[in-house]
């Protein structure tokens, strides 16, 4: 665990780790650790300083802002043929939370994490979460150009392809109510609560097309059930979806 403190002349063991680790991936020594010991502390470790206590929420909704500015700014030179409608799509695609948390994940940020929680006790979102409050920091620390150059590095050079991404479906549940409406078909998802022997509470989906049972997903949140399920019926009515 790191120990908080504003950064001085000497700065301590686990700053020097930090700082390292931040230089690997900036490339650059950070001017004001401290924004970056805010970016990667959980609100779990209810740490303080001058009074006030921080956690890298506050970063994380400003690294959001600059995560869609930036990209928007991307793909209104990438498309320049392309409408609002299609730009909102892409953009979704390239912030989407599976992207970020992939992101968190290959840049090891649970790492250097400020919390009282064990990493067990995280869902996937925190690499996510973390990800953006990382941008944040850098913003607030350095600018907006070299916030814009660290998006661009860790995010729309080594996972952005726009002719890839405009065939990837990012919600298969929102494909087939969409698909369902346009059909004229009722679709209802039945969602339960599963009672196991597993700590971990897992839900059940029947998804039901016309009042007939066409897949089932379960998942340890309704809306990854929900998604599982939609995911094979997709696959089972792809050919007509696509037509």
């Amino acid at each position: 665990m790191l120990f908080f403190k504003k950064i001085k002349d000497s700065p301590s063991p686990e700053d020097v780790d930090f700082l390292i680790f931040l230089k690997n991936i900036l490339g650059y020594k950070p001017k004001d650790l401290f924004y970056y010991k805010k970016a990667f502390t959980h609100i779990s470790a209810k740490k303080t300083f001058d009074g006030k206590t921080f956690n890298y929420e506050r970063l994380e909704f400003l690294g959001d802002a600059f995560l869609d500015t930036v990209v928007s700014v991307f793909l209104y030179e990438a498309a320049p043929l392309k409408n609002e409608g299609y730009l909102t799509q892409m953009r979704s695609k390239i912030v989407s939370r599976t992207n970020l948390n992939k992101i968190g994940k290959e840049l090891h940020l649970l790492k250097f994490v400020n919390s009282s929680v064990s990493e067990n006790k995280f869902g996937d979102n925190i690499y996510g979460n973390i990800y953006e409050a990382f941008v944040g920091a850098v913003y607030l620390d350095k600018g907006y150009k070299s916030c814009e150059k660290f998006i661009t590095k860790t995010l729309i050079s080594p996972y952005v392809n726009i002719e890839r991404l405009e065939g990837k479906i990012t919600s298969y549940k929102s494909v087939l109510i969409e698909w369902c409406q346009k059909q004229k078909k009722e679709i209802t998802f039945n969602t339960s609560e599963e009672k196991t022997k597993e700590k971990v509470k897992h839900f059940a989906v029947k998804l039901y097309i016309n009042k007939k049972l066409i897949t089932k997903g379960r998942a340890t949140s309704k809306k990854k059930a929900e998604e599982i399920a939609s995911k094979r019926a997709y696959y089972t009515f792809q050919s007509k979806i696509e037509k």
